[in-house]
């Protein structure tokens, strides 16, 4: 028993000691924001690695995402409620929800893994400790710039993924459901809130910070060997997925209360 409180005390110990870490890096990665015109080189590197090489796998994703949303809410409305409603329920459901929501799983799963396993490799290959011994600030550096990526780039990927889900929901009800594309479109305009679209593009620069702080975390913390490199990456995408999700909650009651 008391070997039990123990390990639960030091996890718990260690789960607190890891918040504060990754609260100590976003301050100390805002603290440098003023120096981020010294990083534009780097900033646009890491847009086109984390936005232009993400944007074929977010465009399947999102495309067969509307597909899905429009033919489950076909089947639900069929015979209860007027199919004009069918573009509004599927707009309110992408522009909301799905789009900002699975696009930042996507982009977790493949950019912030990526930045966990080439900062983690850069830790225990001692490259890190060059730029300090060079006088160079990793935060600024290596931080900064996958920052500041992920907070502009993942709403434009949320943009652009809106647009598809929309698209290939308006395909399937035209071609499968059997709704005219002007009465899917009444229908996209009939409820449509701007505050919609400010929500859901909100909820993006928030899942972008998240992505690249866990990651950056994650890998300036990577233990040694190819195992903690592997566990960082792991953890990255883990935790990274658990906040999108909490955050979607919390970000919800703000914007849509």
């Amino acid at each position: 028993m008391v070997q039990l409180v123990e390990r639960v005390g030091d996890r718990v110990i260690g789960g607190l000691a890891h918040v504060g870490g990754v609260v100590m890096m976003l301050a100390r990665i805002i603290s440098t924001l003023p120096k981020l015109p010294r990083s534009l080189g780097l900033t646009v590197d890491q847009m086109m690695a984390m936005g232009v090489n993400s944007l074929p796998l977010v465009a399947i994703t999102s495309a067969f995402t509307g597909m899905v949303a429009s033919v489950q809410t076909a089947y639900q409305f069929r015979d209860y409620t007027p199919m004009v409603l069918l573009g509004s329920a599927v707009g309110k459901m992408v522009l909301i929800e799905l789009g900002p929501v699975l696009t930042a799983l996507v982009v977790a799963g493949r950019v912030g893994a990526s930045i966990a396993a080439e900062l983690g490799t850069m830790k225990v290959t001692e490259q890190i400790d060059a730029l300090e011994t060079l006088a160079v600030d990793p935060i600024r550096y290596l931080a900064l710039p996958r920052f500041v990526s992920g907070m502009i780039m993942l709403p434009v990927l949320v943009i652009m993924a809106d647009v598809i889900a929309i698209l290939g929901g308006m395909f399937v009800a035209v071609f499968a459901v059997g709704v005219s594309a002007e009465t899917f479109t009444r229908g996209l305009r009939l409820y449509f809130q701007f505050r919609d679209v400010f929500g859901g593009l909100f909820k993006a620069v928030i899942f972008g910070m998240i992505i690249a702080v866990m990651g950056c975390y994650q890998g300036f913390n990577a233990g040694w060997g190819a195992g903690g490199v592997g566990r960082a990456t792991t953890r990255a995408v883990v935790y990274s997925c658990l906040l999108i999700l909490i955050f979607d909650y919390v970000v919800a009651e703000l914007v849509f209360r």
